[in-house]
């Protein structure tokens, strides 16, 4: 009889209370300052030396030179574990991770994407990319 009690006081308390889930994604979801979301490339620093790819746990991103000291990122989101290893490893900081989380894709081949922020690859061909971020 003791247990009902305490069952019954804690289901009555809870009809008081304000609820502990959020309401994701009707609300919007409160990110901490040190989650590891998608990578951000800024192809102006970097020199092509590739350590992100070395240090890549999951073989996820790759560096292809696109002319004369210039380059670009392609990430494999199916594959990348969001370790940040390649923002660690980048000696001029080429590399960042931002707070996006919402990265799901019906289709495998939209998860193959160019990681400045400016295109997207789809079967292996660039498309801009419509969604402008805040």
């Amino acid at each position: 009889m003791k247990k009902v009690g305490l069952i019954l006081s804690e289901a009555f308390n809870m009809l008081f209370s304000k609820p502990v889930t959020e309401q994701y994604p009707f609300e919007k979801a409160h990110i901490e300052k040190s989650f590891r979301g998608k990578l951000v490339f800024f192809p102006e620093k970097c020199i092509g030396c590739k350590l992100c790819m070395k240090d890549c746990p999951a073989n996820a991103i790759c560096i292809n030179k696109i002319g004369e000291k210039k380059f670009e990122a392609i990430l494999s989101m199916d594959h990348c574990v969001y370790c940040a290893q390649c923002v660690d490893s980048c000696p001029k900081k080429a590399l960042e991770i931002s707070p996006n989380f919402e990265l799901a894709a019906i289709d495998r081949k939209y998860l193959k994407v160019s990681i400045d922020e400016k295109k997207v690859l789809i079967d292996e061909k660039p498309v801009q990319n419509d969604k402008q971020e805040n």
